[in-house]
C-alpha cells in the first residue's frame, strides 16, 4: 500500500513540475494585455519592434535593441513580464539566450 502511494504521489508530481519549467505561457485570453502594450513596452526599453506575434501562447517582439543588435524578446501576455530576451551574434551567426537584464 505505502508503495502505491509513494509512486502515485511522483506520478502527480512530474507532470506539474515539468509545467512549471516550460516556456509556454497559459493564460486565458480574456486576461491579455493589448498589443498596444506591448508595442509600449518595447519603445519603453528602447527596442525597435519589427513584429509582434504569438508564439507558445506567450507574445514574441522581433526586432533591434537599443545598441542595434536583433533581439527576440518573449513576453509574458498577461503580466508584460520579459520571460526572455534572445540576442543574435549576427558576427558568429548563432543566438545568445539569457533573462532579462543580463545582456543590457
Amino acid at each position: 500500500m505505502m508503495k502505491t502511494i509513494a509512486i502515485l504521489s511522483i506520478l502527480v508530481a512530474v507532470p506539474a513540475g515539468a509545467a512549471l519549467a516550460s516556456d509556454d505561457c497559459f493564460v486565458p485570453m480574456a486576461d491579455w494585455q493589448p498589443r498596444e502594450a506591448v508595442a509600449r513596452l518595447a519603445k519603453e526599453k528602447g527596442w525597435t519592434v519589427r513584429r509582434i506575434k504569438i508564439d507558445d501562447g506567450c507574445y514574441e517582439i522581433d526586432g533591434r535593441d537599443a545598441a542595434g543588435r536583433r533581439i527576440e524578446v518573449k513576453v509574458h501576455p498577461a503580466t508584460l513580464q520579459v520571460i526572455e530576451i534572445e540576442f543574435e551574434n549576427e558576427d558568429a551567426g548563432h543566438d545568445v539566450r539569457g533573462p532579462e537584464g543580463s545582456h543590457d
